[in-house]
């Protein structure tokens, strides 16, 4: 049953793994799927954004923004394309006029002091070029949304609103300071259409520093009228991040806040929870208008909680301090900090929420043209009249643009403290959950890490690594063999207690029980080494196949050239296999290679206790011999090189291993068959010839 279980599981998993991915197929424009602030109204799919015009409430007063000329600025890296890019800079940003906006974020992959990279490539075998971490997301009427962008800028009074993600903000040229930074300016004028006389300005600010994966993104708004002015604003959060992972989409938005401890704590939701979430809504929403002259209390709490669902930044009580919002993908995150204006250290007057963007609108929304970000809300405040205090206010953002790297997060006073290292997730399964998984799995990064330093080929560290762990491990699956191998020698015994004490179960248990007690076996201990090898075995997958340094670390220079995708020894033109769907590009040896591991490693597993006196589980046993070599390298054909190194390596161990188990367990058998015993029943040391007994305990 459990054999028949971790099949059925590992099917699952070729499914989810992407090996049915079509990613290929061509887009057919966009549909968002947007949750709902409590202070926003919902926005209609398929609805096209209008223009910049002015949004009437009453025919006395229209508001409206004068479009500047469109232009592109440039901060950061001078040219991240070109091997003489500023090195000083981890990354280039792209804004744009447009919502005074980041069209384009390009980590600089120049080389450092000593002519090293130091920065992301795309992994581009043909044409390698520097990493595009953000990009615009493109919508069906032609629009954009933009990262960081202005979006609806709201008068609470008059209920008007302007779309400033449409309308071009004025640009300045971009400031260089003494210590290298470089800030570009933006601004937007809002004015009475009427009296042309203006009402609000808007500057928005970027300043990016030499050497930080941190950047500064500052919004003022300023109260230009002689009366007071309650006004809010959105912004498009963190998003159009690539799917790094070459199978399952890792990508998810976070959110992270502490507690009154200072303990930080992460939600992450990923793109099947963001859907769910909507669906929730949508029910809720559909409940509530219905039950408007039944019960309309309850329908009215229950919609209430689904858009506190939606919400990033709404965490229960233990964690009720809201710090930071993330989008991310297996290696990079994108995150946007709202600083606070006191000591607080957290931000109580934003609200975040997430965004599912399916262009094609596929049902299942796997075809690959899929991606996540998220929304900004900020709340209302009133600005006093000009030329008072409080007529305008600054709203201050830190924004995070880097690796999802653990020793970066934990060198860094300031990423520590916001907890950062939340974004990195690992893959917990139902046996293994996170608590478990994640101190493990940063463990063996430790390891590897500090190994990394005096053996400078990572794909060395885990063949050594995977050595080590079953060393380590040894004594555990000894045991686990040698009691399996007991358990198949008692086999016959055992059919003939349960024919004899068919009809009587409880009787037939106490006999086997005494009998597995004679002969020092353990049915349980068959299985139990191999529960608590489990977490570890896991850990050292999600390890392997999350860590940042594999990215694009080489093993060998004519084939394992990158440890983060599959080998690809043979290109070739894609291949769709018929009926089946599956799309191939390349020969890939590693898995071929794990397939012949995994067969010799069934030769040598101990044959199961019924597997001699009963012919069905024979036959099953032997089906498994021929389905398990079959069965791990097509469910990890595409896996990242690294995974699939890892796993040869340790099923290569392990038949090894097996080898000197079974040999040890031979010369027992061949001892105990003499007539001698070991030493110790732990140690399995030198053998001794067993002590007749007592003339008086034979009478």
């Amino acid at each position: 049953m459990i054999v028949a279980g971790f099949c059925l599981f590992c099917g699952f998993l070729v499914v989810e793994s992407g090996f049915f991915d079509h990613s290929s197929q061509a887009k057919r424009g966009i549909i968002l799927l947007q949750n709902v602030a409590d202070n926003q109204e919902s926005e209609t799919p398929n609805e096209p954004e209008p223009e910049i015009q002015q949004l009437k409430a009453a025919d006395s007063i229209t508001f409206g923004s004068d479009n500047a000329p469109a232009k592109t600025v440039m901060l950061g890296a001078a040219d991240p394309n070109t091997e003489n890019a500023d090195t000083g800079f981890k990354f280039q940003l792209e804004l744009s006029s447009k919502g005074a906006a980041i069209r384009r974020a390009i980590f600089s992959n120049g080389p450092d002091s000593k002519g090293r990279a130091s920065g992301f490539g795309d992994r581009d075998y043909k044409n390698p070029k520097p990493l595009v971490i953000i990009s615009p997301i493109q919508k069906g009427d032609g629009s954009e949304i933009l990262t960081m962008a202005n979006t609806n800028f709201v008068f609470d009074q008059q209920q008007l609103q302007l779309p400033l993600n449409r309308l071009d903000w004025k640009s300045f040229d971009v400031e260089s300071s003494n210590d290298g930074s470089q800030t570009a300016r933006f601004e937007a004028i809002i004015k009475r259409e009427d009296t042309n006389e203006p009402v609000i300005k808007l500057t928005k600010s970027y300043k990016v520093k030499q050497g930080n994966y941190l950047f500064d993104c500052d919004i003022t708004v300023e109260n230009l009228t002689n009366s007071e002015q309650r006004v809010r604003f959105n912004l498009a959060g963190p998003g159009g991040l690539g799917r790094e992972a070459f199978r399952s989409d890792m990508r998810s938005v976070v959110a992270g806040s502490k507690n009154s401890q200072g303990q930080v704590t992460g939600v992450m939701r990923n793109k099947k929870g963001i859907i769910n979430a909507q669906e929730n809504l949508d029910r809720a929403k559909e409940e509530f208008a219905r039950a408007k002259t039944e019960d309309p209390t309850r329908a009215k709490e229950k919609l209430d909680r689904a858009k506190r669902n939606r919400q990033l930044t709404k965490s229960d009580g233990n964690y009720p301090y809201f710090l930071w919002t993330a989008a991310v993908n297996k290696y990079f995150a994108a995150i946007v900090v709202p600083l606070s204006d006191d000591d607080k250290n957290y931000c109580d007057w934003i609200i975040g929420t997430d965004q599912f963007y399916n262009p094609d609108r596929d049902s299942k929304a796997t075809s690959g043209d899929e991606t996540l970000g998220v929304d900004l809300a900020v709340d209302s405040i009133t600005l006093a009249a000009r030329d008072q205090a409080n007529h305008s206010k600054t709203y201050r953002f830190q924004f995070y643009l880097g690796p999802k790297d653990k020793s970066l997060f934990d060198k860094n006073e300031r990423y520590r403290e916001l907890g950062f290292i939340q974004t990195i997730s690992f893959m917990p399964c139902f046996c293994c959950p996170t608590w478990i998984i994640h101190p493990l799995a940063f463990g063996i990064l430790a390891i590897m890490k500090w190994m990394h330093g005096f053996i400078p080929n990572y794909g060395v560290v885990i063949i050594i690594l995977v050595f080590l762990m079953r060393l380590v491990m040894h004594p555990i699956t000894k045991k686990s063999q040698v009691s399996m191998s007991k358990m198949s020698t008692l086999a016959p015994k055992a059919e003939e207690i349960k024919k004899k004490y068919a009809n009587n179960k409880a009787e037939m248990n106490k006999q086997m029980m005494a009998l597995y007690r004679e002969q020092g076996a353990s049915p349980i201990m068959g299985f139990l080494p191999m529960m608590v090898q489990m977490p570890i075995w896991i850990a050292l997958w999600s390890a392997v196949y999350a860590s940042i340094d594999l990215r694009g670390a080489a093993f060998l220079p004519f084939w394992i050239t990158d440890l983060s995708v599959p080998d690809a020894l043979v290109r070739f033109s894609t291949l769709t296999v018929p009926l089946l769907g599956w799309k191939i590009e390349s020969l890939n040896l590693l898995p071929l290679l794990m397939g012949l591991a995994f067969y010799l490693q069934q030769q040598l597993m101990p044959s199961q206790a019924n597997a001699s006196t009963n012919p069905q589980m024979a036959q099953q046993q032997k089906m498994m011999k021929i389905m398990m070599p079959l069965l791990f390298p097509l469910m990890l054909y595409k896996a990242p090189s690294g995974v699939n190194l890892y796993i040869m390596s340790s099923t290569f161990a392990g038949v090894i291993e097996q080898h000197v188990i079974r040999k040890h367990i031979r010369k027992k058998e061949e001892a105990e068959s003499k007539g001698l015993v070991a030493a110790t029943s732990k140690t399995g040391g030198k053998v001794k010839k067993k002590k007749p007994k007592p003339f008086f305990r034979n009478m």
